[in-house]
């Protein structure tokens, strides 16, 4: 059983997961900072690591290859080393954080959340997420039948690539009727861009369409005050 008290990490807990918000330096919070200042060891994909211009221990590049990063972590926690582990977003959405845990087991780790994608869609776009439904399309097809969406809102979908696009734009036809749909892309960075889209225009984007969530919410004359859905369609 695990028991943590006040704010230091545990001494048996090697690893820090840090979530480092949606894109832009300035959604890191202080906690994040501390923990990849305490590191001797900084993991992450190149993107993240240039968030931390002045660390000076290993940067450790992750890319695809999930299971060669789990040995490299590994490695440097049985030569003693602190390792920060930084996965975009928060750690509990969709993040290489559950690979970690299940790799070393929760005592070993902690956890510092970030700001998520979700968090960022739903502020720009002024939407109450507590009932909101999130869909992963990272990987792999979405396991939800587009049709059962259709009372729910906002929905938002998180990634999207080659495998699950031709999901997002099913999802896409199946809700036009009852809901509108914005694309959210590179959240807080400069390029960023929010686009409300028919089903016409997603098909006329790539396949991922960068790094985005997709929301769709109930147009005003179908919306039931209580639901609401979120999904997020692009793996970053």
């Amino acid at each position: 059983m695990l028991y943590i008290t006040g704010m230091e990490p545990a001494a048996n807990q090697h690893i820090a997961i840090v979530g480092c918000g949606p894109g832009a330096a300035e959604y890191l919070t202080a906690a994040a900072q501390s923990a990849a200042a305490d590191a001797m060891v900084l993991a992450g994909a190149p993107r993240l690591l240039q968030l931390f211009p002045t660390f000076t221990g290993e940067r450790l590049a992750v890319d695809a290859a999930i299971e060669n990063t789990l040995t490299a972590i590994a490695q440097r926690v049985a030569a003693g080393a602190r390792v920060t582990v930084l996965v975009t977003g928060d750690p509990g959405l969709c993040s290489l954080a559950q690979p970690i845990l299940r790799r070393f087991g929760r005592e070993a780790c902690r956890i510092i959340p970030g700001v998520s994608s979700v968090q960022m869609a739903c502020a720009r776009l002024g939407l109450d997420w507590t009932a909101a439904r999130i869909i992963s399309a990272h990987a792999a097809m979405p396991a939800v039948d587009p049709r059962a969406l259709a009372d729910i809102s906002p929905v938002l979908v998180l990634g999207g690539n080659r495998k699950s696009w031709p999901w997002i734009l099913a999802a896409a036809d199946h809700l036009a009727s009852t809901h509108r749909l914005t694309l959210c892309r590179n959240l807080t960075l400069p390029d960023e861009e929010l686009r409300e889209l028919t089903p016409a225009d997603l098909r006329a984007l790539p396949p991922g369409a960068g790094s985005s969530v997709l929301v769709w919410v109930k147009r005003p004359e179908e919306s039931n005050p209580i639901p609401m859905t979120t999904v997020n369609l692009v793996d970053r």
